[in-house]
């Protein structure tokens, strides 16, 4: 389980205070209003942002101590942050490997990962030859094949279009389930991931506000604050 108590994290003009548990194996749906706090959640996990104060554990870890290489920790941008003089194969390679120096086994699960992400062949691209859509299949393919056992997805679908986002929602959900990792993603679109997630998150004010089933939080006395949020992003 990720369990976060009471995290603390202070700015001249903005205060964050997180608390928020997800069982392991999960895919959590993090929702909010731009501004309020998703993405420094994110950041927190992965060790981008170091709280003042409160515990933060994963599977009975504490990873407050750790460094962002040292937690059992993959980060998926919007932006994919793929190197473009890298091909997909390369690209995908460095989250085994930084230096690239790949080892016969590792090129094989490699190619079984770009091949799970529907990109079977594609090896020898470069990003610049590949759809956003595309793109952010490399992204996760990095993520997944890292092996680590909590994913983090900061809106990667967003630029996507309604068919091709639910789609990549869809692939998500599978590949937690055939490979056993939790996965927290903030999303603009809630509706996209409502009979997805096993739990949606609604964070603002850096707070997060609620927790629980999709159609709990959807349909609470939060939906005016939810609408409002989604026409705001």
């Amino acid at each position: 389980m990720l369990v976060i108590e009471n995290c603390r994290l202070t700015w001249p003009d903005f205060v964050a205070d997180y608390s928020l548990s997800v069982k392991a194996g999960n895919l959590c749906a993090v929702i909010g209003p731009s501004g309020g706090g998703k993405t420094t959640l994110l950041h927190m996990i992965a060790g981008f942002e170091t709280p003042q104060s409160g515990a933060l554990t994963f599977q009975g870890q504490d990873l407050l101590p750790l460094a962002p290489a040292k937690r059992p920790v993959a980060i998926v941008f919007q932006d994919h942050n793929l190197f473009p003089h890298l091909n997909v194969a390369q690209n995908v390679g460095l989250g085994l490997r930084p230096s690239l120096r790949l080892t016969d086994d590792e090129k094989r699960l490699i190619e079984e990962t770009l091949e799970a992400v529907g990109l079977e062949g594609f090896g020898s691209r470069r990003p610049g030859e590949m759809s956003g859509g595309q793109r952010q299949r490399v992204a996760l393919a990095r993520a997944l094949v890292s092996g680590r056992p909590l994913i983090l997805l900061d809106e990667p679908f967003s630029s996507l279009d309604p068919t091709l986002r639910r789609d990549m929602i869809l692939l998500v959900d599978e590949m937690r389930r055939k490979r056993s990792v939790t996965i927290l993603m903030t999303i603009h679109t809630p509706e996209d991931a409502a009979d997805v997630a096993d739990q949606m998150a609604f964070v603002a004010d850096g707070r997060v506000v609620a927790s629980g089933r999709p159609a709990d939080i959807l349909n609470s006395a939060l939906a005016p604050r939810i609408a409002a949020a989604v026409s705001d992003s």
